[in-house]
């Protein structure tokens, strides 16, 4: 029952268009008044406790420098070192962006930043050059999910502060299935690509080729240098989110000179933004998540799922079904910030290991983000492609359908996520 009235609070405030966050708060409140212990001292002190955390330090300094190094010029250079590379192919400049991407995804770690970042670029120039611009758009929005995947990665932080999981596992275990996203995507190119009568582009003379890869290896080596500090224990991901600041700031200021002072500020304000939207969520979410608690929340979902326990694959498939439902209708880190404390113990229970199921949960939601009505980073490629909503919704139906598959591949052949994991973490 105590579930119910959450749900209600919950979906009934944000009908009424509130904020997650605030919803969350209402929804702590009437869990409150139902079980007959309303006290305001408890709402202040999860709330401190939800924001009183060091791994989610890491989310704020993340962004921050994500937005640096994409006002500091390194977006562009990525760019050009991947045209360089593949650009000269057929379909080149779509393989160009699927590249692109991935390296990009490496420097962020939020799949609307970089869709915003590189749906500026990269649309325009694939429209240019003949490319049909619905499934140029569709391909940068539905590669741009590998961005939450890759380390480093904000929902992967919010799922491991939440779940009490080891961020730096969760980040290692993103990497292979990040690859396998490229690499189906750019099958699904060569395909859709076909009806599109487009010339290559030349083919980059070697000595153009090492110029644009030299001109983009300061980009490129910051998440090699991340990976390598959390790998080898030099830093945790929160210093790992600070080393990257500083990285960002020195090479954009000094080293490619294309970031400003005007531009610092700039950043400091919109991360700030960002980042204050993300920890008033995990502080609101502490509330509806400890009242859950006390209300038995979780072993009310425990019974109900408590058949299935014996069973983790049929387990498994049972979540991720419920979790695709409710990834059409809510954002990424809202999800994860309510499910989590939720699921967890019937997992837990049935002796999957949190990491792979946490790196199943974050890109499940992640798929979400280019899903109707709320997907919001199916949004923000409308407006980079000046395209209208069911345009896009056909022309980025083959890639979701692929990205499904890839994550029910993962949930039924684990191997693909734990063997890679072993090889990258050195066990």
């Amino acid at each position: 029952m105590t579930m119910g009235v959450f749900l209600v609070s919950l979906i009934g405030a944000m009908a009424l268009g509130m904020p997650i966050a605030f919803a969350l708060l209402l929804s702590g409140v009437f869990m409150m008044f139902f079980l007959g212990d309303f006290d305001t001292q408890i709402i202040a002190q999860n709330l401190f406790v939800g924001a009183d955390s060091f791994s989610l330090m890491a989310i704020p300094f993340f962004i921050l420098a994500g937005d640096l190094m994409n006002r500091g010029g390194l977006t562009l250079r990525i760019v050009r070192a991947a045209t360089a590379m593949v650009g000269h192919i057929r379909g080149g400049l779509g393989y160009v962006s699927i590249l692109a991407i991935l390296l990009f995804a490496s420097l962020v770690g939020s799949a609307v930043a970089s869709t915003a970042a590189l749906g500026a670029i990269l649309i325009p120039m694939m429209s240019q050059a003949g490319y049909d611009r619905g499934r140029s758009t569709a391909l940068i929005a539905s590669g741009n999910i590998v961005a939450p995947i890759m380390p480093p990665s904000v929902p992967m932080i919010v799922f491991g502060v939440t779940a009490g999981v080891s961020v730096t596992d969760l980040f290692i275990a993103g990497i292979a299935p990040s690859i396998y996203i490229a690499i189906a995507l750019c099958l699904v190119w060569a395909w859709v690509a076909r009806k599109d009568k487009v010339k290559p582009l030349p083919r980059a003379s070697f000595k153009e080729m090492a110029k644009a890869c030299l001109d983009a290896v300061w980009a490129i080596l910051m998440p090699v240098g991340i990976l390598i500090g959390l790998r080898g224990g030099i830093f945790t991901p929160t210093e790992a989110g600070v080393v990257a600041v500083v990285y960002a700031l020195v090479i954009g200021m000094f080293i490619y000179r294309d970031l400003k002072p005007k531009d610092v500020m700039e950043s400091l304000i919109s991360s700030a933004k960002t980042s204050s939207v993300i920890m008033l969520l995990a502080a609101a979410a502490m509330v509806s998540a400890w009242l859950m608690a006390v209300g038995n929340v979780p072993q009310d979902i425990s019974e109900i799922l408590s058949p299935l326990i014996d069973r983790p694959l049929l387990l498994l498939i049972v979540i991720n079904i419920i979790i695709i439902l409710v990834g059409m209708a809510m954002d990424v880190n809202p999800t994860i910030l309510i499910l989590t404390p939720v699921l967890m113990p019937v997992v837990n229970a049935a002796g999957i290991d949190p990491v792979y199921f946490g790196l199943l949960f974050v890109l499940n939601n992640v798929i979400g983000l280019l899903t109707p009505p709320v997907g919001t980073v199916l949004n923000v490629a409308i407006g980079a492609g000046k395209i209208s909503m069911e345009r896009l919704i056909k022309a980025i139906t083959p890639f979701l359908i692929v990205e499904v598959v890839i994550l029910f591949l993962l949930i039924f052949i684990p191997e693909l996520v734990t063997v890679p994991m072993e090889f990258f973490s050195g066990e």
